[in-house]
């Protein structure tokens, strides 16, 4: 018996419904897709349905990866990684889609990886703690660092609450089923995570007061972060 390890913040997606709804969302026949922390590999045995070009799936805890290789070694164009994704190298793959009921403890630093790595990926679906689905909705609410670098790298979908009913072990927080459709363009991450580190450090000081290099938008100076939206942060990065 394969017992979670709260360590890697494992909790084993168990309804059926929920796992068939988000192997749904995305189109992924003929697809090269990824997914991220396969567990008892529930979801992969539904994205197998779909009939991907290729399906990857890269699972960190060791036991878990022999288990998969003992269960799935039989089928067709997949392939089985140990390997922590956050040490994962995307270069030599284009046009992938990425799909993972993400650990919550990594889930914030996996997100802002690949939203990096536009070249590599074009679609992502995650189920995320719901709190977070929230902080990364630019839809709704302030502004803050997660929406700002949403908005920059993609196109965010909201698809629907998942209850903690439907794991185990139970977790104590709601989750989200989330999307992000990466944009194709050129995007100077150095530089945005410089200008994230000054414009989102102490919410209640004006912008004239966070030491913005060659910030000429005057109309901005007695303003308050939180009291800007992303297109207004855009035409300050722009000057910065």
């Amino acid at each position: 018996m394969i017992i979670p390890k709260k360590s890697l913040g494992q909790n084993f997606l168990l309804d059926k419904n929920i796992i068939k709804k988000i192997a749904n969302i995305l189109k992924i026949k003929n697809k090269t897709v990824i997914e991220i922390g396969p567990g008892l590999g529930s979801l992969t045995n539904e994205l197998i349905k779909k009939k991907p070009k290729q399906l990857i799936i890269i699972e960190k805890d060791e036991k878990l990866y022999e288990d998969l290789c003992k269960k799935l070694y039989k089928i067709d164009k997949l392939k089985i990684i140990n390997k922590d994704i956050l040490d994962f190298n995307f270069n030599k793959f284009t046009n992938l889609i990425i799909i993972s009921n993400l650990p919550y403890n990594i889930s914030t630093k996996v997100i802002i990886k690949l939203f990096k790595l536009n070249k590599n990926i074009d679609e992502m679906v995650f189920m995320i703690q719901k709190e977070l689905s929230d902080k990364f909705n630019y839809n709704h609410g302030k502004i803050n660092k997660y929406k700002f670098m949403a908005q920059l790298s993609s196109d965010y979908n909201y698809y629907f609450k998942v209850s903690s009913n439907v794991f185990f072990p139970k977790p104590k927080v709601q989750s989200a089923v989330v999307g992000f459709k990466l944009k194709q363009k050129n995007i100077n991450w150095k530089k945005i995570e410089k200008f994230i580190n000054i414009i989102f450090v102490n919410n209640r000081k004006k912008i004239k007061n966070k030491k913005l290099l060659n910030n000429k938008i005057i109309k901005f100076d007695n303003k308050r972060v939180d009291e800007l939206n992303y297109y207004d942060l855009l035409k300050i990065y722009k000057s910065f």
